[in-house]
């Protein structure tokens, strides 16, 4: 990949991460605290656990990929559902920024990751915004059964209906 094409693809992947944020943070904001411990299963995680994991994995995501390594870190530690969403509210946005001035040509490097891949350094922020999205979806299912509200994730929910613009559909 040359480095003019990494710097096209992380205008594109940038673009649907900012997006996601702003489903991701309201998906988090959700977790009611007082059944932050509901899970479906035994053996699921639990839906602070599950919290917890997207809002520092997306963050590890962007970190690893600005220092060039991926090998995983010890979980962030939270006390309350409202810490997660401070957290993901400060350093996500915070680590995007960095990743929009990252010069083309360490987007195009190749960097080794979880003893399987060698993509170009961009191409991690599409496992970045699949990860988050793969376990939002489980968040989201977890949200009614604990009493909470289903966001507007890709349009109108039975909780958040989508508002169409006036004159939409003319």
């Amino acid at each position: 990949m040359t480095p003019e094409q990494a710097q096209f693809a992380a205008q594109l992947f940038i673009r649907g991460l900012e997006n996601e944020y702003d489903i991701t943070r309201k998906v988090l904001a959700a977790v009611p605290e007082a059944k932050k411990g509901y899970r479906p299963d035994p053996n699921a995680r639990t839906a602070f656990e599950l919290a917890g994991h997207i809002a520092s994995s997306d963050v590890w995501f962007l970190n690893g990929i600005l220092k060039g390594d991926l090998t995983p870190e010890p979980a962030v530690n939270f006390n309350s559902v409202a810490e997660i969403v401070a957290y993901y509210e400060r350093e996500f946005p915070a680590a995007l920024k960095k990743i929009k001035a990252m010069p083309a040509a360490k987007l195009a490097e190749p960097l080794a990751a979880f003893g399987a891949f060698n993509f170009p350094t961009v191409v991690y922020l599409t496992f970045t915004n699949n990860h988050c999205i793969h376990h939002r979806g489980q968040l989201a299912t977890y949200l009614r059964p604990m009493g909470s509200k289903v966001p507007n994730i890709y349009g109108g929910s039975y909780d958040e209906p989508m508002e169409m613009p006036a004159g939409a559909g003319r």
